[in-house]
């Protein structure tokens, strides 16, 4: 029997590493001045948001389909389409979670990696220009 690839998810630390990044992301969104444009998306209560952000990482990242098992197929930019999201909203999204992948994730290449994989994900909810 062959083993896998370990996969981010597992790279990083699992679950609990997942939590305290989302955790992080959202509490930066919500006291950042410079994030209020993307913050202002959101309800006011993160509680939701956090945890649905939590699921689709996981599986995201290779470990459980949370958010699959839970609602079904992601369907990431459609879920998203009833909010304006330009180079503004990603940046200011963006912003936040290279902060957060700074202080919870430790720098190596491997972390630079779901980066770059995150920034192409962020880039592709765009749904107007500039």
């Amino acid at each position: 029997m062959s083993q896998s690839a370990p996969t981010f998810y597992d790279y990083i630390g699992g679950e609990a590493t997942v939590r305290r990044l989302v955790d992080r992301f959202y509490e930066l969104m919500d006291t950042l001045p410079e994030a209020y444009g993307i913050r202002k998306l959101h309800p006011a209560d993160l509680s939701g948001s956090n945890q649905k952000l939590f699921m689709y990482l996981s599986g995201w990242l290779g470990g459980p389909q949370l958010f699959v098992q839970a609602y079904g197929h992601p369907r990431l930019r459609a879920r998203h389409l009833p909010f304006t999201i330009g180079e503004a909203e990603r940046d200011q999204w963006l912003m936040c979670m290279r902060l957060a992948m700074d202080e919870v994730l430790p720098p190596d290449e491997a972390n630079e990696q779901l980066l770059k994989a995150i920034e192409d994900l962020a880039d592709h909810m765009r749904n107007r220009e500039g």
